[in-house]
């Protein structure tokens, strides 16, 4: 049956489905290894087959999707190399934007990140793992737009992309019931100016919670 809910005019319609798969993705609503096809994702978005071709296309360069020999699209299940390769990235790329935004880190931005801080709390209080990797997510942007670095900060989204149905899966492995110990680090390295305690708080935070899935 062709899906013909209605016109898609390119590049639109490719352009919104992709930044719907792109954030669901990214934000840990498809578990790692989970199948997707080009039927499902145009029915999903209301397009053609065409622009949920393009979309998964851009997404499969991008390392958020895998493509099989056989042709399967699904997402990564990301071996333990692999992990500690983009925890590296992480921790490469986030401190250097940290760093870059610091002589940038007014009060506003402070009282921003500590209001983000606050949604995390609730979101670990209610077990929704997905509000909690898209605030958590939130807190780092917030933070690294400041470094007026937009290429460094488009590889790190990059990275967060690949990374996102294992994030999903770590968060299952998690007890917590406070918002992350290093936010707060990273907060108070910023109030203080201390450059070399948020480079180290950063860096903590985010190779921290990966750690857990290598092993």
């Amino acid at each position: 049956m062709l899906i013909t809910n209605r016109p898609d005019p390119s590049p639109s319609s490719h352009d919104r489905v992709y930044r719907g798969l792109r954030t669901r993705i990214m934000h840990g609503e498809i578990a790692p290894g989970q199948s997707l096809t080009l039927r499902g994702v145009g029915e999903e978005f209301g397009v053609s087959m065409t622009p949920a071709r393009e979309a998964i296309r851009r997404l499969t360069a991008e390392g958020a999707l895998t493509l099989s020999s056989s042709g399967r699209v699904s997402t990564p299940e990301l071996g333990n190399e692999r992990i500690e390769e983009l925890a590296a990235l992480r921790a490469l790329i986030e401190v250097e934007l940290a760093s870059r935004a610091l002589p940038r880190a007014h009060i506003a931005l402070i009282d921003r990140l500590q209001s983000i801080n606050g949604l995390i709390a609730e979101h670990i209080v209610r077990h929704d793992a997905v509000a909690y990797i898209r605030r958590n997510l939130e807190f780092h942007r917030t933070l690294y737009l400041r470094a007026q670095a937009p290429a460094m900060l488009a590889m790190a989204e990059t990275v967060w992309l690949q990374l996102g149905p294992t994030m999903r899966a770590l968060y299952g492995k998690l007890s917590r019931k406070d918002p992350p110990h290093y936010h707060r680090l990273i907060i108070g390295a910023l109030k203080a100016g201390d450059e070399p305690g948020l480079r180290l708080a950063v860096r903590s935070d985010v190779t921290q919670g990966l750690k857990m899935l290598v092993g």
